[in-house]
């Protein structure tokens, strides 16, 4: 064990060891169970971020995209969530009932990311939303930024994520301008063909090669012996 006054509160000699756990494992999951990770739009520098929410890895995308630019980061999980997985408090996580911290948070700059539906719902519209996101903005006097967020699987063998941000909206146009942003973002996958990123979208996460996209040591040794090339 360090000695007194190296080792505290998951520290180590200065060195947050427990934030950099958490950071490896969120950023080892997204490069080995997706193909990759896709971004459209401008990143906001700070404010409230209201994302769609349909799959378990939004949180993590967006946690993914805050490290690659240093960005402070926060994200409002249920307390249930919290309960199951604490370790997330040191990528950022507050409980919905950290309400004051999180305007605190907001009002420094961090990304503070709210899912105004509250669970994760199906894919597809948005779901009823709720007004935690609107009134986070409201009282720390920052933006609102609407993102939409889709997982989809397009002819590999992993999905692939996708993250579209719109511009900053007041509070009142915020509901019809997540369901624009969510529809553009479907549409752009519709018409795009798999196997190559829609247009506008930049790959920031390469994510891992599916099979077909690697040739292994049985099928080279088959080519040998045929004699195919």
């Amino acid at each position: 064990m360090p000695p007194d006054g190296i080792w505290r509160g998951g520290t180590l000699g200065g060195w947050d060891w427990a934030e950099a756990a958490v950071r490896r494992s969120v950023r080892g999951s997204l490069r080995r169970e997706l193909a990759g990770v896709y971004v459209r739009g401008s990143w906001p520098a700070g404010g409230v971020l209201a994302p769609n929410h349909h799959s378990w890895w939004d949180g993590y995308l967006l946690r993914e995209l805050a490290w690659q630019t240093g960005q402070p980061f926060t994200v409002m999980m249920t307390d249930e969530q919290l309960s199951r997985f604490p370790f997330l408090r040191r990528g950022g996580a507050l409980g919905v009932r950290d309400l004051r911290e999180a305007v605190r948070r907001a009002a420094q700059g961090h990304w503070v990311v709210v899912f105004p539906e509250g669970e994760i719902r199906p894919a597809g519209p948005p779901a009823a939303l709720h007004p935690g996101a609107a009134w986070l903005a409201q009282v720390a006097g920052v933006a609102l930024y609407p993102v939409a967020l889709r997982l989809a699987l397009r002819g590999a063998e992993r999905p692939e994520a996708f993250i579209r941000f719109g511009v900053a909206v007041p509070p009142a146009s915020f509901p019809l301008a997540l369901h624009r942003l969510v529809a553009d973002l479907d549409a752009d996958l519709f018409t795009s063909c798999p196997g190559t990123s829609p247009d506008g979208y930049l790959r920031v996460v390469a994510g891992r090669q599916s099979r077909h996209d690697t040739v292994g040591v049985p099928a080279r040794m088959l080519t040998w012996l045929t004699g195919d090339s």
